[in-house]
């Protein structure tokens, strides 16, 4: 790390703990760096206006007037998987390492409650590697509210009711325990769960889902893997957050 993005990062760190304070020698550890040069590091800083101060004692350090500190930022637990899908289905690209890592920082902030359930929900959000080339187009995510209402379901682990046509246009309705979300081969999006009209798992592409309602009805506990074997030909792999 050149100095420059050791200044930066200094100042990162500190609003990140403000108003609490990080002792020079737990900074230098941090950034691998000498005392001294965190010594010098921090007075180059405070020569610059930024309003770092110093608190005495045995466990004093440096700190940040909290006036500079930011609010955290409230990421629901969808809002941080549908980063990670958006990462997910980029593939490599520029500065893909580092929107992953401000990614990690995004759950890493989240309160450990809805971080916990952030990684929950992305485990039930599949992609599959596409066979096709680069820029294939993605597909409508079915009917208005079809997509939000599986993910509240899966966010809420809550029973779906669905009028589903197959491919021949034969529409039926069911009752479905959904499982995971699952992006497939030629842009298509499918829900995978349990339907109770067939007592089996069952794949649901969304483009034919013609409604999606969320019941009151909790879903009962199924093993995850249960969902995401049955889905046929197709490798897949996770949504990451951490």
């Amino acid at each position: 790390m050149n100095r420059t993005d050791r200044l930066y990062a200094l100042v990162e760190e500190l609003r990140a703990i403000a108003p609490r304070c990080r002792s020079a020698r737990e900074l230098a550890e941090r950034f691998e760096v000498s005392v001294r040069t965190i010594e010098r590091d921090i007075t180059a800083l405070q020569e610059s206006g930024v309003p770092i101060y110093a608190e005495p004692g045995r466990k004093g350090g440096y700190a940040i007037d909290r006036k500079v500190s930011l609010p955290p930022l409230n990421f629901t637990p969808a809002e941080a998987v549908a980063i990670a899908v958006a990462l997910s289905r980029a593939g490599d690209q520029p500065f893909g390492r580092q929107a992953r890592s401000a990614l990690r920082k995004v759950v890493a902030a989240m309160p450990g409650p809805e971080g916990e359930l952030a990684r929950e929900l992305a485990r039930r959000v599949l992609l599959a590697r596409p066979r096709s080339e680069p820029g294939e187009e993605i597909r409508p995510l079915g009917g208005e509210g079809i997509s939000r209402a599986i993910e509240e379901a899966l966010l809420r682990r809550r029973v779906l009711r669905l009028d589903y046509a197959d491919a021949k246009g034969a529409l039926t309705t069911r009752d479905v325990e959904p499982g995971v979300f699952l992006g497939g081969r030629g842009g298509f999006w499918y829900l995978v769960g349990w339907c109770r009209l067939r007592d089996d798992v069952r794949v649901f592409r969304l483009d034919r889902i013609a409604s999606a309602t969320v019941t009151a009805e909790r879903c009962p506990d199924r093993p995850l893997e249960g969902f995401a074997t049955d889905v046929p030909e197709m490798v897949v792999h996770g949504t990451v957050l951490d």
